[in-house]
């Protein structure tokens, strides 16, 4: 039975450590800027991930129900495009693998050869995909790789010769800005060969009420997770947040196109963070920025694959054209 190849194995106690100072100087860094903000990508610890996954199964979360429609429909296209060599099917970040399955049973079903390789830095969700997928898919080739996504795909390009084609599904690019997009599509197009293939999920842009209610959702579970950051802090870096004192409060930036969420203080009030052996001042009503969701137009989207090494195969849309999942072919840096 396959394992999880553990990558990240690899590394150093300090690297690991590494990884530790790192979370505690952003969170520093980000504490004492005059507009205080936390990075998004702390949001995903172990429970940070089951929360996200609560959110999208939500009535009100249209993202994940837009993506199994595109990807029920459009399954056959995807598969003749990239039939023909052995390829890796590699995923950035699966979640729960929902929206992976339906690709894959249509790859297993037109015969092609394809390894599935997960990449993840949650081991217990590439557990729980491997269990899942050797009971269901018995016939499936599944190697999950424990790494941050670009040392698992440099582990990668060291152990096969396959064509790779990424999945980078949900709406994740969404959450850097233009900036810091671009560089991530480079150092993805940097580390793939000449005619690979990446299918990215992309947010577009739509009625405002649509994303209110999305991010916003009526059982509070997207309030939950974005406290759970502050609880994470409170684990990690021995704060003494208190949840309750703090208000989750999203909204949309008509000039960025992008959902913005904060956490409001509702006090005046100071937090000790033992690790930082610092003391931080809130005012009433003064917020912590933590995360952007930028939505796209199509234009947009075109021109991110043009100036960062890609062309557009193809774009599906859903039947509302609220998402897109767009296939682009690596041709190199430009």
């Amino acid at each position: 039975m396959t394992n999880v190849i553990d990558v990240m194995s690899d590394q150093s106690l300090e690297t690991q450590h590494d990884h530790n100072t790192e979370f505690m100087r952003d969170v520093q860094t980000g504490l004492t800027m005059p507009n205080k903000q936390i990075q998004s990508k702390y949001f995903y610890d172990e429970h940070g991930s089951e929360l996200f996954n609560q959110i999208t199964r939500h009535a009100d979360y249209y993202l994940t129900q837009c993506e199994i429609e595109i990807l029920r429909t459009y399954k056959r296209q995807i598969a003749k495009i990239v039939h023909g060599e052995p390829f890796n099917l590699v995923e950035l970040g699966p979640g729960e693998g929902i929206k992976t399955q339906i690709l894959i049973e249509e790859f297993l079903q037109e015969s092609l050869d394809f390894i599935y390789l997960p990449i993840d830095i949650s081991k217990k969700y590439l557990n729980m995909i491997l269990n899942n997928f050797n009971a269901r898919l018995p016939t499936l080739q599944l190697t999950p790789l424990h790494s941050d996504y670009f040392r698992g795909i440099e582990w990668l390009s060291e152990h096969s010769a396959r064509k790779n084609v990424v999945l980078f599904l949900g709406s994740s690019i969404g959450n850097f800005n233009l900036t810091m997009t671009e560089e991530f599509l480079r150092h993805l197009c940097c580390s793939l060969n000449q005619g690979d293939y990446v299918l990215l999920g992309f947010d577009l842009r739509k009625d405002v009420d649509v994303l209110m209610r999305a991010y916003n959702d009526s059982d509070g579970i997207t309030r939950d997770f974005n406290l759970n950051l502050l609880q994470r802090i409170n684990r990690e870096l021995g704060a003494n947040f208190v949840l309750k004192k703090f208000h989750h409060y999203a909204t949309y930036n008509v000039y960025t196109g992008a959902m913005e969420s904060y956490l409001i203080s509702l006090e005046r009030q100071n937090i000790m963070i033992e690790a930082l052996r610092q003391s931080f001042t809130f005012e009433v009503i003064e917020p912590i920025h933590v995360e952007y969701s930028h939505k796209y137009l199509l234009p947009q989207i075109d021109q991110l694959a043009h100036v960062t090494g890609f062309e557009v195969v193809q774009n599906f849309t859903d039947s509302k054209k609220y998402f897109i999942d767009t296939l682009w072919r690596v041709i190199g840096p430009r």
